[in-house]
Order: C-alpha cells, then sequence, then structure tokens
C-alpha cells in the first residue's frame, strides 16, 4: 500500500475506532453506575416469578441494548448480568446465554451504531444517496424479521427450560445514586443522538467524556479500572489493511464471481456468501472484502449485512462479540462448546438470515 492509501483507509476506518473506543468506555463506566444491574433487577421483579415473562424481558432488554448502545455492549456487559441473575433465581443459564448473543449478532441491523460493520458501510450507503434516516427506512423490515426469528428458534429449543417458575427476587445492591442517574440519562440519550443525522462517533465522545467525569468526581479510585480495548483496535486496524491489501491483489475479481456482477440483485446469493465468509474469517473482514463487489444498490448492500450481521453467530469467532461472549461465559462458569454451539447457532442463523432476506425481498 502506498502512504496516500493508507491514509485513506485511515480515514475511512478512524471514526469508526473511535466509536469502538467511546462506547467501550461508556458501556464500561454504565456497569460501574450499576445501569446494568438495576435494569436486571427490574427485570427480575417484572417477570413475576414466571421464566418464561423473565426470558421475554431478557429479549427485549437484549434488543435495546445492541440497538442503541451496540453489539459488544450486549456481549461483555450484558451477559455476566444475566448469567448472575439466573444463579441467583436458579434457573437454567443456557437459554438465557444463548438470548443474549444471538440477539447481540441478529439484532444488530437496526441503527448504523448497532454493529461497527455498518458503521463501515455508512459511506458506501451516503455514496448511493442513503442517509440515516434511509438507512433505518430500508433496515427495519429485515431487522424485526432477525428479532422475531431469533426468539421463535429460542424457544422452541428451549420452551423446557422456560417454563418453569422461580420462586425470589435477586437483592438490588446499592449504588451512588447521582453516578447511577447520569450513566442511565447518557444511555437513554445516546438513542436520539444516534438517529440524528450525527456521525456517530461525535455523540459516543461526548457521552464517554461526560461518564468519565463524573466517575472522576463521584469515584475517583475507579477511573483507573476502565478499560479500553487497545488490542482489539489494533487486531481490527490490522485486519482492513490485509483485506485491503488482498483486494488489491487478486482477491476482488473472486469474490465478484461468488457473489455476481452488480446488476444482478439476487439478495440471497448475496447474504448467503456474506454469511459463510463472516463464519469462515470473522464479520468485520468479512464485509470488508465483500463490499465493493455488493454495492450496485442500497438493497444488496443490506443484503450483505443481514448475512455478516445475522449469520454470523455459527462459529465462536464469527463476530468479535461472540468472542467476548464465550469469554465471560467462561468466568461466570458457563462452559460453552464451539462444536454443540456451532450446530444450535445454524439452526438461528440460518432462520434469522432467510426472515430477514425475505423480508428485505418482499419490502
Amino acid at each position: 500500500m502506498t502512504w496516500q492509501e493508507l491514509a485513506d483507509l485511515a480515514a475511512r476506518i478512524g471514526p469508526v475506532m473511535v466509536f469502538l473506543v467511546a462506547m467501550t468506555v461508556v458501556a464500561e463506566v454504565a456497569e460501574v453506575a450499576g445501569v446494568f444491574d438495576v435494569a436486571a433487577h427490574w427485570t427480575a421483579h417484572a417477570g413475576r416469578h414466571r421464566t418464561w415473562l423473565l426470558w421475554i424481558l431478557v429479549v427485549v432488554l437484549a434488543t435495546a441494548c445492541t440497538v442503541v448502545l451496540s453489539i459488544d455492549t450486549t456481549a461483555v456487559l450484558l451477559t455476566p448480568v444475566v448469567l448472575a441473575l439466573t444463579r441467583q433465581l436458579g434457573v437454567a443459564a443456557m437459554p438465557f446465554a444463548l438470548t443474549t448473543v444471538w440477539l447481540a449478532n441478529t439484532a444488530s441491523l437496526l441503527l448504523p451504531v448497532s454493529n461497527l460493520s455498518n458503521l463501515i458501510a455508512l459511506h458506501r450507503f451516503s455514496a448511493l444517496g442513503v442517509g440515516t434516516h434511509e438507512y433505518i427506512a430500508l433496515a427495519w423490515r429485515p431487522a424485526l424479521a432477525a428479532i422475531i426469528a431469533t426468539v421463535v428458534v429460542l424457544f422452541l429449543l428451549h420452551r423446557r427450560e422456560l417454563m418453569t417458575r422461580y420462586t425470589q427476587d435477586p437483592p438490588a445492591a446499592p449504588r451512588d445514586r447521582v453516578l447511577l442517574w447520569v450513566g442511565g440519562a447518557v444511555c437513554v440519550a445516546l438513542g436520539p443522538a444516534f438517529v440524528s443525522g450525527v456521525a456517530p462517533a461525535v455523540p459516543a465522545a461526548i457521552a464517554a467524556v461526560l461518564l468519565v467525569g463524573t466517575l472522576a468526581w463521584r469515584w475517583r479510585a475507579r477511573v483507573w479500572t476502565i478499560r479500553v480495548p487497545w488490542l482489539m483496535v489494533l487486531a481490527v486496524c490490522a485486519l482492513f489493511v490485509a483485506v485491503d491489501i488482498a483486494m488489491r491483489h487478486g482477491l476482488e475479481p473472486v469474490l465478484t464471481d461468488l457473489v455476481g456482477p452488480a446488476g444482478d440483485n439476487d439478495l440471497w446469493r448475496v447474504g448467503a456468501v456474506g454469511a459463510v465468509s463472516a463464519n469462515v474469517v470473522n464479520n468485520l473482514p468479512a464485509y470488508l472484502a465483500l463490499e465493493p463487489v455488493s454495492d450496485g444498490s442500497p438493497q444488496r448492500l443490506m443484503a450483505l449485512l443481514v448475512g455478516v450481521n445475522a449469520g454470523s453467530v455459527v462459529t465462536v469467532w464469527g463476530s468479535l462479540a461472540t468472542l467476548l461472549w464465550r469469554d465471560r461465559c467462561r468466568r461466570a462458569g458457563v462452559r460453552v462448546d464451539a462444536w454443540p454451539y456451532a450446530v444450535r447457532s445454524l439452526v438461528c442463523a440460518v432462520a434469522a438470515v432467510s426472515a430477514a432476506l425475505l423480508a428485505l425481498s418482499l419490502a
């Protein structure tokens, strides 16, 4: 790569990396503030001792968290809260663990901020005359279809565990009220900010600065415990550079043969190739490699996002969020073996991708 090509790539992915770091900081401070713990406590109380109702509420919580705060927030921070909740209530952990990771991936289509691949795609959508509001208008049907398909699969696979009752609510942990209210207000305010048309990195960065400042005011010692995923950022940047170089050295014609020419409106083919590629090499490099050969229309580009987002749940390395989720499960004492996980997740991926592509093609 020349220096100019490297600079162009940096200008493209730089705001995405700023968003990733800022939202990680927001999520970490929100966890310290107790936003997720309080949400889980309210969820358990609202479940009225019915496991199926508790699960429905967790579905809503995981979906909202993914849509507004991104896939990684759900996988990294909501997962341990939900697993602690199941342990305290004495209910089966796996249905709830799978709910967080599957919805983290399949519910990440609606907003550009819901998944890093969506943010990377924004400039291609802009080149096709699609802004933030037009993106949402295009994405809401496949996003809703993917979520519904995921919920149906989850219930069918785990209906016996879900049709039980639990006997007590978990205790509410004491919190700093000022920090809690500021953290909750910032998380709620991010939703409208992300759909306002402003570059998502801007409100995310402002939210991170505001929350870190509040944490320093109320609980200074905890500021130094906030972890920024610098190694993840470097790994993602390295993947982007590697894919860009590969595209310049013969990969693009091969991918064009797989997805079809730009004038071909076979959305199912684009989505299927995206899903398979995401599970082989991870969804971010898969999207970056397939984007130049899939952007003949906004529908083709959305079909690619359906594949690399909703279809990436089969392998544990299909998305960074799934890797992080598996690590959180391990820390909580919940073992996730790759092959049994892949078998169940394949059912979810096929259902979610098929439902989303059908909704997209009928729109």
